[in-house]
């Protein structure tokens, strides 16, 4: 037994040296949609925050597709050395449950994924160019009761976190909209600008400098609460619809089986990014707030949030 118990403990050596060490080279942050999203916008900061912080590389890579299922997928795979670290949104507990839905196995589990830290909690806000006809919410409805299926809205793919917010409206508003899936927030936030959709859902930070340059118009939220910045928008909660309530979140995650002593390194380099005045500066240019969360915080937020989405897609149903 004695000499189990000194293997054992030799056999742990090596990971605390590596989390002493760690990171010895670069990092990189996989981002599962294009440029121009959510992901990506609290990504580069973050990622250039750490780079200072380690005085490594961590180089941002869009990995799209699948409504980011294949970016997810990626980093659940990759080897638990934290060299490989992952950007994820809301979305990220809602995949594996729309795969099951279809009857499909998922391309992976939460559970293969560890969570290190959030960084961002959004609600989702819905937008419309400001030339648009609709200066209400209750507009938007009753137009869309009255043409069913022609107002169309762009998303992040089936059951992203663009899709499944305005997912859950149609389902509790009783209205039809076309549905036009593009591979990333940014693809979508092009076309609301093009005139090719007239709605998006989306979080405050891709949102907030077109709202303040004059081209789109928010018209409600999918929070608990009105939030600093768009205190005039009301919530969808507030106007009769008490199951609409959705945030895109963003938070880093590695491979679950990433040793401990490298995820704990992990949580302390993020806080100190997330104190970082460079990174605090780019995060409210682009819209956004920092809600940092770990530990306890991190797991008690993610374990309700994962409930409430998965009720969200089960709620909603098929989606072709």
């Amino acid at each position: 037994m004695h000499r189990r118990s000194l293997l054992a403990g030799l056999a742990a050596l090596p990971a605390v040296a590596r989390a002493e060490d760690y990171p010895s080279r670069a990092v990189t942050m996989v981002v599962a949609f294009p440029p121009g999203g959510q992901g990506d916008v609290v990504a580069r900061p973050v990622a250039a925050g750490l780079e200072r912080a380690w005085r490594q590389p961590v180089p941002v890579v869009n990995r799209a597709g699948a409504a980011g299922e294949l970016g997810y997928a990626s980093v659940a795979r990759a080897a638990p050395d934290g060299h490989s670290l992952l950007m994820a949104l809301s979305s990220l507990a809602v995949i594996p449950e729309a795969a099951r839905l279809f009857g499909r196995a998922p391309a992976y589990e939460i559970e293969q994924l560890a969570p290190i830290a959030l960084l961002t909690a959004d609600p989702t806000f819905l937008a419309v160019p400001a030339a648009s006809p609709w200066q209400t919410l209750e507009q938007f409805i009753t137009d869309a009761k009255a043409r069913p299926g022609q107002i169309a809205y762009s998303s992040s793919g089936n059951y992203g976190a663009l899709h499944l917010p305005m997912a859950m409206l149609t389902t509790a508003a009783g209205i039809q909209l076309l549905h036009v899936p593009f591979q990333g927030g940014g693809p979508a936030m092009t076309a609301i600008l093009s005139g090719q959709v007239q709605a998006l859902a989306s979080g405050p930070g891709p949102l907030t400098p077109h709202v303040r340059s004059g081209a789109l118009r928010v018209l409600a939220s999918w929070g608990a609460k009105r939030i600093a910045g768009f205190e005039t928008v009301p919530t969808l909660m507030e106007r009769g619809f008490p199951d609409c309530e959705f945030y895109i979140w963003a938070g880093i995650f590695a491979p679950a089986g990433t040793p401990a002593p490298i995820q704990a390194r992990l949580r302390t380099s993020l806080a100190a990014v997330a104190a970082d005045p460079e990174v605090l500066r780019a995060l409210g240019a682009s819209g956004n707030a920092l809600d940092f969360r770990e530990g306890e915080a991190l797991a008690q937020f993610f374990r309700e949030d994962t409930a409430r989405l998965t009720a969200a897609v089960k709620r909603v149903g098929k989606v072709e």
